[in-house]
């Protein structure tokens, strides 16, 4: 068994690829070839949005659109600690500083009310309100912006999020690397805020054979700063240098690649919700063992990942290695939240200080998820789980 099965994919489009990969090599045109401008208009029509913007991976298409906001020095961008190290690293490359929130204990999303906390604690300066980064001896920050991360394919609050954020006069990104045709309120996600970007990582629900990513918008002028930006800060042409950009590209023959994939998107995005209903049905009895994830009404799962929470780290040890005695694969996103990674250490957070994120980095893992997963396997896994339940392992 495979955590996500990639192989049956190709076989399925694999004569499409192949015809799409041959087009690139006869033309030519490698870099900015016709395949991107057609993904692009494809995309930005999925998504219902103007602009899509194709680049050469989700961690650029985050700085891109952070470089678009001319973030640097001094100015504050808050985001979540659950979630992997590319959406506050990118913070981090701009010289300005992610300032943690902690995440909805259902959702695994940044949590608007907290948001609110960190926006206001910072405001005034007041480490009493919410947990702020260590700022002695330094000018005071700028709060400038929130990323929100669409964990593990569900969208997050944007109607309060976007509401908070335009209380406190911040931009709203998108980070849906992870939930490329999930809906939120009838909205496909990456239209849920000022912009949005999404990766196009193999692992991802619409990947590439390398990587690519994407921002999304309907501003037409910060449309026209990202274009420049990705590619060396262009003007009107490859010699004019307006501004000092990225060699952020989207290769053609990846984009090749995804227009071929794209075709089949929409059934695999309903074959997914299938196979979560399935372990939903199949796990249910075990919810007070076993925690499945919950999708809140209004909100729709593109299930890039389907985690469960185990009852401690110890435990979820020991059922990791019951799958691992039967070949069964699990995965654990993420094992430790970004406030206690080494890299942002410069930054004073303490353990504690997102309680949520430290418990369930502890007890969250997940299980083998693609749209080709049969039932007969889901049975087997969830056969594993719940008998470890009977014989009551702890």
């Amino acid at each position: 068994m495979v955590f996500i099965d990639l192989a049956f994919q190709q076989k399925i489009i694999r004569k499409e690829i192949y015809s799409n990969i041959h087009a690139v090599l006869s033309h030519g045109r490698y870099i900015m070839g016709p395949e991107i401008n057609e993904l692009e208009e494809k995309l930005a029509s999925y998504v219902g949005v103007q602009h899509a913007i194709g680049c050469a991976s989700g961690t650029d298409a985050l700085l891109l659109v952070l470089m678009a906001y001319n973030i640097g020095p001094g100015d504050a961008v808050f985001t979540t600690p659950f979630t992997f190290i590319s959406t506050a690293e990118v913070i981090s490359l701009l010289g300005a500083t992610p300032i943690f929130v902690d995440i909805d204990p259902i959702t695994f999303n940044i949590d608007p009310n907290q948001l609110d906390q960190a926006i206001t604690a910072l405001k005034k300066n007041d480490t009493s309100i919410y947990p702020l980064p260590m700022t002695q001896n330094k000018p005071p920050l700028s709060p400038k912006g929130v990323i929100a991360v669409d964990l593990f394919g569900l969208p997050a609050e944007y109607d309060r999020i976007n509401a908070i954020s335009k209380k406190h006069s911040l931009f709203v990104i998108e980070d849906a690397a992870q939930s490329f045709g999930a809906e939120y309120k009838g909205r496909k996600t990456c239209s849920l805020s000022d912009l949005g970007c999404t990766s196009f990582f193999p692992a991802k629900p619409l990947g590439c054979y390398g990587d690519g990513g994407m921002c999304f918008t309907d501003d037409d002028q910060l449309n026209e700063v990202i274009q420049s930006l990705r590619v060396h800060g262009k003007g009107h042409h490859k010699y004019d240098n307006e501004r000092i950009g990225l060699n952020g590209r989207l290769d053609t023959i990846q984009a090749a690649i995804l227009l071929a994939k794209l075709s089949i998107f929409p059934e695999e995005v309903k074959m997914r919700q299938k196979v979560a209903q399935r372990y939903n049905d199949l796990l249910n009895c075990s919810s007070t063992f076993i925690v499945p994830p919950c999708i809140l009404e209004h909100s729709t799962s593109v299930w890039a990942q389907y985690s469960v929470l185990a009852k401690d780290e110890r435990h979820r040890s020991t059922l990791q290695a019951l799958l691992k005695e039967k070949s069964i694969p699990a995965a654990i996103y993420y094992p430790k939240p970004l406030h206690l990674q080494e890299a942002f250490n410069s930054l004073g957070y303490r353990e504690g200080d997102f309680p949520t994120s430290e418990d369930y980095s502890k007890r969250i893992f997940s299980l083998p998820m693609h749209p080709y997963l049969e039932k007969k396997d889901q049975e087997r896994i969830a056969k594993i789980l719940l008998n470890s339940i009977e014989e009551n392992i702890d």
